[in-house]
């Protein structure tokens, strides 16, 4: 059963990766694929001897003697634990987003847009380089890479220029929360499991971070995508924001945003409370704003249409949520979870450690094996794996390959599903035009590490 398992999960990732030959959506095999898993998993349960337990990051000891009642109780046990984790991330990203809608509906991102002045494509990719790694520290690098490519979107026009720059910006947005606690879900979890500290985090990370942005961008910007100018911005760009309340949206929404991982800090809960708290702030400005009028019956100004949902910058801003995007999420982290609970990834893990006595290498893969499966899993086994004591290179370097491996493929990291969604980003076009730059800026800052540090992360 557990071989019948794998060939699933290689098919609807096969099906997922050929979404334009096929000619069907992404989400339709991602949610295929979930669900067929954990009915095999369900109907083979008897006949399983492992079961990873993702609360305490092992294997449940004894679990081949446990008869059919306990071991359906790990399994339902199971199942919710993984939708838990997975809805604190998909309330998170709606969050995020509908933040980011309610910003635009009041035109707030043509503050960017007044700023950015150059026309010079080399410029532009360094700013939205460097603005995605600074923000993505700050906001987490699934915020930033969507608030960056809607205001891509109002800059540059032309989508073939598009696509490179919003790839650009996912490798440097996943740099930039790999040296962050609160920057990429796999640091936070190793936050949260005690594993390593912010200022070390920082300290260890931050340059090969930095080089893992930097070193792709400098070598895109001699590629001819980014060579010459984009034209200028029309007169009625030059305006600003067409809303009165533009700047004051932005201003907020982005605040609301900032304020996500202080409220976790101060109260230890999920970061997507804080966020539905962010969200509820500037979602009560956004219908003070819009000054619509509401009577007892009916909307003032507004038709029959509009009556039923769109009279509101919130329900607008909804409606405008790439939901797709979101469903495809649920599928990948369940559908992974799957082979999660059957110990599959922990034993894959397990024997690729046997089979490869150095530990840079092994760790290297993980962050090779985190484009081509999701990292927060891959994590999850390495936390169980590795027994080292808080601070030890060794989780740091984890946090460096599971954090900016994903960008070597474009469903290889949050962000980059997100980009995907918000581009229509195919997924060869990325393998075959970007992979090698990710791949580049990866092993760059992968190699100061291991120069620096590689003989303490021996284990």
């Amino acid at each position: 059963m557990e071989l019948l398992i794998i060939i699933v999960f290689v098919l609807g990732y096969l099906a997922i990766t050929l979404e334009h030959t096929l000619k069907i959506d992404k989400l339709i095999p991602a949610l295929l694929m979930m669900a067929l898993l954990w009915a095999m998993v369900a109907l083979g349960l008897p006949d399983f001897t492992d079961w990873f337990s993702s609360a305490e990051h092992a294997l449940v000891d004894g679990f081949s003697l446990l008869d059919k009642e306990h071991k359906l109780h790990w399994l339902e046990e199971s199942v919710l634990h993984h939708l838990g984790k997975t809805a604190e991330i998909l309330f998170f990203l709606v969050g995020a987003m509908t933040i980011v809608e309610i910003i635009d509906y009041f035109d707030g991102f043509a503050t960017f847009k007044k700023l950015i002045t150059t026309t010079s494509k080399t410029n532009l990719l360094w700013i939205f380089a460097s603005l995605a790694f600074i923000l993505s520290a700050i906001i987490d690098n699934l915020t930033a890479t969507i608030v960056l490519i809607t205001i891509l979107q109002k800059i540059i026009h032309d989508r073939t220029t598009r696509l490179w720059f919003a790839c650009l910006i996912v490798i440097a947005a996943n740099a930039g929360g790999a040296w962050s606690p609160i920057g990429d879900v796999t640091t936070t979890m190793l936050w949260i499991a005690k594993k390593v500290t912010t200022p070390k985090l920082i300290m260890y990370l931050i340059i090969p971070s930095l080089l893992c942005m930097a070193v792709p961008t400098f070598v895109a910007s001699f590629l001819k995508p980014f060579k010459g100018n984009i034209p200028p911005p029309n007169e009625e760009s030059r305006k600003g924001s067409k809303s009165p309340h533009g700047q004051t949206m932005l201003i907020l929404g982005l605040l609301g945003i900032i304020f996500v991982p202080i409220f976790k800090t101060v109260t230890h809960l999920p970061p997507y409370i804080g966020m539905m708290l962010s969200l509820g702030v500037v979602a009560m400005f956004a219908e003070i704003y819009s000054r619509s009028e509401f009577t007892l019956s009916s909307i003032k100004e507004q038709d029959h249409e509009d009556a039923h949902g769109f009279h509101s910058p919130v329900h607008k801003s909804l409606s405008r949520i790439e939901l797709p995007s979101v469903l495809f999420f649920l599928g990948i982290l369940m559908a992974v979870a799957a082979l999660e609970s059957l110990g599959i990834l922990f034993k894959a893990a397990d024997g690729l450690q046997a089979a490869i006595p150095n530990t840079n290498v092994v760790v290297m893969l993980l962050g090779v094996g985190s484009a081509v499966v999701d990292n927060v899993p891959l994590v999850a086994a390495s936390i169980g794996m590795f027994q080292q004591g808080q601070d030890h290179l060794l989780w740091h370097f984890i946090a460096y390959s599971a954090g900016t491996g994903g960008s070597m493929l474009i469903i290889g990291s949050a962000a980059g599903v997100v980009a995907m969604g918000m581009e229509k980003i195919d997924f060869f076009w990325y393998l075959k035009n970007i992979t090698w730059l990710a791949a580049l800026g990866f092993i760059s800052g992968a190699v100061y590490f291991i120069i620096l540090y590689g003989s303490q992360v021996l284990i």
